[in-house]
């Protein structure tokens, strides 16, 4: 019997990039739908207000990506001037979209089997912490859900991305 050690590959980093962007795109228009006050003071049940939450996702998605193309250890920052203004915050998402965009492709294919230390503290692989990013993403976004409907506002269907 002969034995190989081909790999065989589910899902191209491009194709897991576009994934992740279509999620990126409907997180910023759940951002939109807010109105400006909103975003910045709604909250229910102790949950953060959504704009808390997408500096989050801002001190995560680009400085993690990058983390992972240099091997150098990012700083978790959720300091992240945007002055209660959403077009920054809108601004400030874009930009971190650009950012993932540039470092992406510089991420060779090995790399995302190698364990990672993101921001120095969660231990993984590139793989799992990507997934990890994705999955905050959506968490949050569901929340944001939550307060656009409680804010009688329809928020965009999920299915669009």
């Amino acid at each position: 019997m002969e034995t190989t050690t081909e790999t065989l590959q589910v899902i191209t980093p491009e194709q897991l990039l576009n994934q992740w962007q279509g999620h990126r795109a409907l997180t910023r228009r759940v951002i939109e739908a807010f109105p400006e006050e909103a975003l910045f003071n709604h909250t229910i049940g102790g949950m953060r207000p959504f704009a808390d939450m997408v500096v989050e996702l801002l001190a995560i998605a680009a400085p993690g990506i990058k983390e992972m193309m240099t091997g150098k250890t990012a700083t978790f920052n959720e300091d992240i001037a945007h002055g209660n203004k959403k077009a920054k915050l809108l601004e400030l998402w874009d930009q971190a979209t650009e950012d993932i965009n540039t470092y992406w492709p510089q991420i060779k294919p090995e790399q995302f089997q190698q364990p990672i230390k993101s921001f120095g503290q969660y231990e993984g692989t590139v793989w799992s912490s990507i997934f990890y990013f994705i999955d905050n993403e959506i968490h949050h976004r569901g929340q944001g859900y939550v307060y656009l409907r409680s804010l009688d506002i329809e928020p965009p269907f999920f299915y669009e991305r």
